[in-house]
């Protein structure tokens, strides 16, 4: 299966369950947890279904575009359904029959596989799925986000679309799977690793990222004291991917890890109170 069709399936598949299909969040993210598709959709008692592709860029795990299973930014396929289907282990094992893979013939695990992150405060349960022993999905139930406990807890099913494909087209690197018919990965994406591990690792210029990193965060910190949303998340975006490309430069104490950290989560604790408050606001509905 190509990879351009692996996408397609997922959509159709998840779209046939009731979730809303969106386009990919157009700004850097680590994970598509933190895209507001997400986080901010956990939150409160409205209910919500939603799947997409959300390309997702860790600097610090680049390699020049030379490692055949490492990249500086891979494709998360991200499905949240709040509350959480009772049936929802069944309906993702039937998301991996409708890509054609024959369940009885392959192991099938679960693996305990708790997650956190600090910058948004959020935590959950969960497990990694490993099919025939490599990973290809994290299925976490949400409990806490921004320091709250969350009511109901939302499932978040995340498949990594390149792992999947390698699986698919039987390749063992990522830069040989088949696009399309005619197109390579390699081919469309290669170079734009390589330069971006040039920038992240040898060319940013380390004192205007900190620089940066001040500026967006009194922005955000601005904007969301005023109670406008999606422009104040933003900025708490772009925070954390300027925060992840120093991480990347190495230039990072322990002491100043923990106060951006700290600094990060205070602006999505901001920008969890203003959905709080709208929810009661507008939807009637107690937090």
């Amino acid at each position: 299966m190509y990879f351009q069709d692996l996408i397609f399936k997922l959509e159709h598949f998840w779209q046939k369950q009731g979730c809303v299909i969106l386009p990919p969040f157009d700004q850097e993210v680590g994970a598509g947890t933190l895209s507001p598709y997400t986080f901010l959709k956990v939150l409160g008692k409205k209910p919500w279904m939603v799947a997409y592709v959300q390309p997702s860029r860790r600097p610090a795990d680049g390699r020049y575009g030379e490692n055949p299973n490492r990249l500086y930014m891979h494709h998360q396929f991200q499905v949240i359904i709040k509350p959480p289907l009772e049936n929802i282990k069944d309906i993702y094992l039937e998301s991996l029959k409708y890509l054609g893979l024959k369940l009885a013939k392959h192991e099938i695990k679960f693996l305990e596989d708790n997650w956190e992150t600090a910058v948004l405060g959020a935590q959950g349960v969960g497990w990694e799925v490993r099919l025939d022993g490599l990973e290809i999905t994290q299925f976490t139930y949400f409990q806490l986000a921004a320091g709250i406990n969350l009511d109901p807890v939302s499932v978040e099913i995340t498949y990594g679309l390149e792992r999947l494909a390698m699986f698919l087209q039987d390749k063992d690197n990522i830069f040989d799977i088949q696009w399309n018919e005619t197109t390579t990965y390699g081919e469309l994406r290669k170079q734009e690793e390589k330069e971006e591990c040039i920038y992240a690792f040898d060319e940013s210029d380390i004192d205007l990222l900190f620089d940066l990193f001040n500026k967006f965060e009194s922005e955000a910190k601005r904007i969301l004291e005023q109670g406008i949303l999606m422009p104040g998340y933003m900025y708490l975006l772009k925070c954390s991917h300027t925060f992840n490309l120093l991480d990347a430069r190495g230039v990072i104490s322990a002491s100043e890890r923990q106060n951006m950290i700290g600094r990060m989560r205070h602006l999505a604790e901001l920008s969890a109170k203003i959905v709080l408050e709208r929810e009661v606001e507008h939807e009637g509905l107690s937090i």
